[in-house]
């Protein structure tokens, strides 16, 4: 073992701060990085107790309450913490410090603390989110870049929009972003999920009713076009809607004004709308289950947000944000991705995009005991996805589109999974499919 003034000699030449402590946790030396990032000169420092140099901090208090250092490493893991310290000069300094245990020795030496300065991280953390991040989306890759760009441009208009994608991509996201960028920024943005409207009343939830109007009806109620009035409505999963609800909301597009149920006289709105959708509404055109003349509409605008299959390189950046999300919602701002399950997200095809990931996600937090999530945290199947037939690999919401190279068995054999997913539920199972209700019971049926 070097004695201590070798010791210093080589640790005052690092950039992190370093602590030798003894058992007691009192201080036997330390490197001038340490004083400095701490604020104090490095001989007053020697002697105190480790905690009453970071009073105040999460770290000092669980180190009190267990009377030895709380970042002493157990089980073989590292306990990582981050903490702010205050300056004799009133300046916050945000530090990440550790510990590692020493080899037994004769000079009283048990562990060094080891801390770095994260005052640049910071600074760089805040310029990556600031480029790449749109309101609440995330990624660096060249399709979300081209996304932003067209995002803003076409937030500066006010014709109408029609946001394309899979399931979980992040469409509301999109719409949600163009409305903040927009001169109507500051009206309110009203969204409805279409395919959550009851057929019989959505023209009741999309225009209003009169008081009487029909059973139920006590009273007057505002239609979601006149409470977004000044603004946004995002009609999300605008494929669901019914054949009447689709020729009424034409006219609503071409006179700018909605009439009530059980009224007579129009209302003028002001709105701008915002269409959004997993289906493929040129297919449902063509086969008579969306009107023409409404689909062209909302398509003056088209944006597409690509699937998280087709964006690999966002996938740790966007997997890092959800994580601090979940992070603040269980109380456990340490949580990070080990460099294996980060590896282990980015080959899995996520069929269920973000919302996927999201998930997968939370359960990786709550089957984890540390800090760090590693592979075995992850659900089997992102850690070994089945690879065994192209039916595995071809995303649900895109059979359809693929219809010429996915042969009628595997079809029926994909819809009959995600029928017993939906525990039998049709309409559920045609929704996430891409395909309507009839088209479903026409597969189910095909001899």
């Amino acid at each position: 073992m070097p004695s201590l003034a070798t010791l210093r000699v080589f640790l005052d030449s690092l950039e992190e701060g370093v602590l030798f402590l003894d058992r007691a946790r009192r201080v036997l030396e330390m490197n001038s990085a340490a004083a400095r990032m701490i604020g104090h000169d490095n001989r007053r420092l020697v002697d105190e107790l480790c905690p009453t140099l970071f009073e105040g901090t999460e770290c000092a208090r669980a180190c009190v309450a267990r009377g030895e250092c709380s970042l002493t490493p157990t089980k073989g893991e590292d306990k990582v913490q981050d903490i702010v310290v205050r300056s004799p000069t009133g300046v916050d300094i945000p530090l990440r410090m550790w510990a590692m245990l020493l080899p037994p020795n004769d000079s009283g030496l048990y562990c060094a603390i080891v801390l770095r300065d994260r005052s640049r991280e910071l600074e760089l953390e805040a310029e990556v989110r600031d480029r790449w991040q749109l309101g609440g989306l995330t990624g660096r890759s060249r399709a979300m870049q081209d996304l932003y760009q067209k995002v803003l441009r076409v937030a500066a208009s006010e014709a109408n929009v029609l946001i394309t994608g899979e399931s979980g991509v992040g469409k509301e996201l999109v719409a949600r972003a163009l409305h903040d960028n927009s001169t109507r920024a500051k009206g309110p943005y009203v969204a409805v999920h279409c395919a959550s409207l009851p057929e019989n009343l959505e023209e009741s939830e999309l225009f209003g009713h009169a008081k009487g109007s029909f059973s139920g009806a006590t009273g007057a109620r505002l239609g979601r076009f006149e409470a977004a009035n000044g603004g946004t409505l995002l009609l999300d999963e605008i494929g669901e809607i019914s054949p009447a609800t689709q020729t009424r909301l034409l006219r609503v597009l071409q006179e700018r004004e909605i009439v009530r149920v059980g009224e007579n006289h129009p209302r003028k709105v002001d709105v701008r709308v915002v269409a959004a959708t997993h289906r493929d509404l040129a297919g449902m055109v063509g086969r008579g289950e969306f009107r023409e003349d409404l689909y062209y509409r909302l398509h003056v605008l088209p944006l597409h947000v690509p699937a998280l299959r087709e964006r690999r390189e966002d996938i740790a950046l966007l997997a890092s944000r959800l994580l601090g999300e979940l992070g603040e919602r269980y109380r456990r701002p340490d949580l990070r991705l080990s460099p294996e399950a980060i590896v282990a997200m980015e080959s899995f095809s996520w069929p269920g995009n973000v919302r996927q990931l999201f998930n997968a996600l939370e359960y990786a937090v709550v089957n984890s005991d540390g800090a760090t999530i590693l592979p075995q945290h992850l659900l089997p199947e992102v850690v070994t996805p089945v690879e065994s037939t192209r039916e595995a690999l071809l995303p649900l919401p895109l059979t359809r589109y693929y219809a010429t190279q996915v042969t009628p068995d595997e079809e029926q054999a994909q819809i009959q999974r995600m029928l017993q997913q939906c525990g039998g539920n049709r309409a559920e199972a045609a929704r996430r499919l891409g395909m309507s209700r009839t088209t479903l019971w026409k597969r189910l049926n095909r001899s």
